[in-house]
């Protein structure tokens, strides 16, 4: 059985397409393809039980060539280094692309939170956040929720960190509950993001929301909401599923009820859910639909399953859903990827709204929020999808050279010290 490509070796893969693309040099190639600077940390652990366990947190600034490092913490059994060195350069990309003025990081805990107490979980992440914080801070790395993680978590780090200053600094983090700093809005950009790139896909193509089939990995944050705005706007949602499965239903699902169902009834699981047949999360990615939008974790569609997938266009909710050999493929069929650090960039977009709003103390509404959301990623699309007719390459291969372009432009810019 071959190997399939790590998100690491996939984010490497993409970047050299780029930079031959580009026509870099050498040096910048290896200027941008080497993280800046990487933490490992040790986070003991006292279970509610008494006992203590010792668990392994990373936090990798890829690049803080355009500002001060940006990314997400998550919280998973299958986090390690070379997993957050591949998302935290696909955020300097992603940043640069939608020009934000951020570079890219990203953090982790190898631990699955759904094993753990909220107590437990709470001094995982106060701990975790006292670890790293020599690291981070509002001019020098900005943290935000990501799987595993959510705004509880992002209250307890802004805490933690707060309190080791002695003042409260709630522009360390984005992505908080609005009691404590957060930005209206937040809470579903990604997901509103997902759909902005979803529709602008579909007007380049000359199809109407209402006429088409939607299938979506991963329930989660992003999938969730994602599913239910599409819904909502018209689109048909057949098929959600979760860690634990999926639910199908050819008629079409109502992704709100779901959520609540979860929510309040306490389901665990879309599995299941009444009126539906269940579907697996490996047949949710090849059922005939018009969108597909992977959004749990990487590297699902790959070389192995990529000729099953019939789905029309491709938006990728999560970070690396596809690995470089599943792009081949899928390309060579006329599929449309709408690329990640398109596609999901409507999170960090916010968050640097809401960053910006912290260093403010100046609030605004939601309306304008998702005014100004929508305007960074149809003017992101539009670049993007402009590039790659004039440069006869795909969607992803555009927006990387986009996101790269504008990166190896500051380092050109900046010059290098000593």
């Amino acid at each position: 059985m071959v190997a399939r490509q790590s998100a690491w070796e996939s984010a490497q893969i993409q970047l050299a397409e780029a930079v031959k693309h580009l026509g870099l040099d050498d040096g910048t190639h290896q200027l941008l393809a080497t993280p800046r600077r990487e933490m490992t940390v040790s986070i003991p652990l006292r279970r509610d039980d008494g006992h203590v366990e010792v668990l392994r947190g990373y936090r990798v600034q890829h690049n803080l060539s355009r500002g001060p490092a940006k990314g997400g913490i998550r919280y998973h059994p299958s986090t390690d280094i070379d997993e957050v060195r591949a998302l935290a350069m696909w955020m300097t990309w992603k940043c640069a692309l939608i020009g934000i003025p951020y570079g890219g990081a990203k953090g982790g805990v190898t631990i699955d939170p759904r094993l753990y107490s909220r107590n437990e979980l709470e001094r995982v992440t106060r701990r975790y956040a006292s670890e790293i914080g020599p690291i981070v801070g509002p001019e020098k790395d900005i943290p935000a929720p990501d799987v595993g993680t959510d705004d509880q978590t992002m209250a307890w780090f802004m805490d933690t960190y707060s309190v080791n200053k002695g003042y409260t600094v709630t522009g360390v983090v984005t992505g908080k509950p609005v009691s404590v700093g957060g930005s209206q809005g937040r809470g579903g950009a990604t997901s509103r993001g997902v759909m902005y790139s979803a529709f602008a896909a579909l007007r380049e193509a000359g199809v109407a929301p209402r006429d088409v089939s939607v299938a979506v990995q991963g329930f989660g944050k992003v999938g969730g909401l994602a599913a239910q705005y599409l819904h909502d706007a018209g689109c048909k949602v057949v098929a959600v599923s979760d860690v634990k499965g999926g639910a199908y239903n050819s008629m079409g699902l109502n992704p709100a009820a779901m959520l609540r169902a979860i929510r309040d009834a306490g389901m665990e699981s879309v599995a299941g859910y009444p009126g539906t047949d269940p579907i697996s999360n490996e047949e949710l990615l090849e059922l005939d639909v018009d969108i597909l939008v992977p959004a749990a974790l990487e590297g699902v569609i790959h070389d192995g399953n990529a000729d099953a997938v019939k789905a029309r266009f491709i938006v990728e909710g999560a970070n690396g859903p596809t690995t470089p050999d599943a792009d081949a493929i899928l390309e060579a069929r006329g599929a449309v990827v709408v690329p990640d650090i398109l596609a999901n960039s409507g999170g960090v977009a916010v968050s640097y709204f809401e960053w910006v709003q912290d260093l403010q103390a100046y609030w605004w509404t939601e309306d304008e929020v998702n005014d100004r959301l929508r305007a960074i990623m149809d003017k992101a699309y539009d670049e993007v999808s402009t590039l790659a007719r004039e440069q006869g390459v795909s969607l992803r291969t555009a927006a990387q050279m986009i996101g790269v372009g504008r990166v190896a432009e500051a380092h050109r810019t900046r010059g290098l010290y000593p």
